[in-house]
């Protein structure tokens, strides 16, 4: 069982800036892919970008520019930065990790870009 804990949700203008942050109670290899989805209202469940290895990075095309995917081995996390934040951003963002053909979730974290 792996257990996700997300942090760095929070409200911000547009335009601004958020980091997200999930750690891992346990190692996720880095050839294991984590990643961030959101659920934005009235929109269904999406990607928003992933990693697999050190240079593997995959993009919601709405994101791409914006926000950028890392991970961190020795802290078993991974991080979302968000820059030039839009409204059409607000969601729950939730932390994914595939790990033995399973994959887990975080609780979720809040995401608020206002006009």
């Amino acid at each position: 069982q792996v257990q996700l804990v997300e942090s760095g949700g929070g409200s911000v203008q547009a335009g601004g800036s958020l980091r997200l942050s999930c750690v891992a109670f346990q190692s996720i290899p880095s050839h294991n892919p984590m990643g961030w989805y959101r659920q934005s209202p009235g929109k269904e469940h999406e990607l928003v970008a992933t990693m697999t290895g050190v240079v593997s990075m995959n993009y919601a095309d709405s994101v791409k520019g914006r926000f950028t995917i890392s991970r961190d081995q020795t802290k078993k996390a991974v991080y979302l930065q968000m820059n030039s934040l839009k409204p059409e951003d607000t969601g729950v963002y939730y932390c994914y990790a595939n790990y033995g053909s399973t994959e887990y979730w975080g609780q979720g974290t809040q995401v608020t870009v206002s006009s």
